[in-house]
């Protein structure tokens, strides 16, 4: 007796998905841009003698909320594993509310450097600062649409038992997910590399 071959899967090789492969050469692509101004900025400010730049307090406070929207991602992704349709909502609004709370803090800490007249126009140093800021903030931005289809699927398509079940035992939702799971780390991560890069490079004189 031969083995029924299995029908072909394309959830079953997630390395290899098209939508996986899209996300790491994104992933390669950012990581590479916000290396190379780094190392700009580095150049520029050792060849012009340019003073540090301290960051505003609030900087460190926006990195604690993107822990918290971190942290709530991974509540939503446990949550849909679990088949736990409360918490996975509650999850998934904890984290837009959370990044919608990030872009606000980080609009009044823009502000309070233009108030203490850290402008672009000022030096290469605060230029820089901006540009990779704004960088980050505008990948914020664009996370934004994906995780609100989750929402919007989450709160409109799980009212009926079969239709939670099907949400749940999809392998294109879970797919999906675990990439949006992987860009919202990444950003934090991001995040984190760039407090610590501007920190050491305050601190060194």
């Amino acid at each position: 007796m031969t083995n029924q071959e299995q029908p072909y899967n394309e959830y079953a090789y997630l390395a290899f998905h098209p939508k996986n492969i899209i996300l790491t050469l994104l992933l390669i692509g950012l990581s590479t841009i916000f290396v190379a101004l780094s190392l700009a900025y580095v150049y520029n400010r050792v060849n012009q003698h340019l003073p540090p730049l301290r960051l505003p307090i609030l900087f460190l406070f926006n990195t604690l909320i993107l822990l918290g929207s971190s942290a709530a991602m991974v509540w939503a992704k446990k949550s849909y594993l679990e088949d736990h349709t409360d918490n996975y909502q509650k999850a998934l609004w904890l984290t837009l509310g959370l990044s919608l709370l990030f872009m606000a803090a980080q609009a009044v800490a823009w502000y309070t450097l233009f108030s203490d007249g850290v402008l672009m126009s000022s030096d290469n140093s605060a230029g820089y600062l901006y540009v990779i800021s704004g960088l980050h903030f505008a990948h914020v931005i664009a996370g934004l649409p994906f995780l609100g289809i989750f929402i919007y699927q989450a709160r409109y398509r799980m009212k009926e038992p079969v239709s939670v079940l099907v949400y749940f035992s999809d392998p294109e939702k879970r797919l999906s997910l675990r990439l949006l799971s992987i860009y919202w780390h990444f950003l934090d991560g991001l995040w984190i590399y760039l407090i610590i890069f501007f920190y050491v490079n305050y601190f060194i004189r």
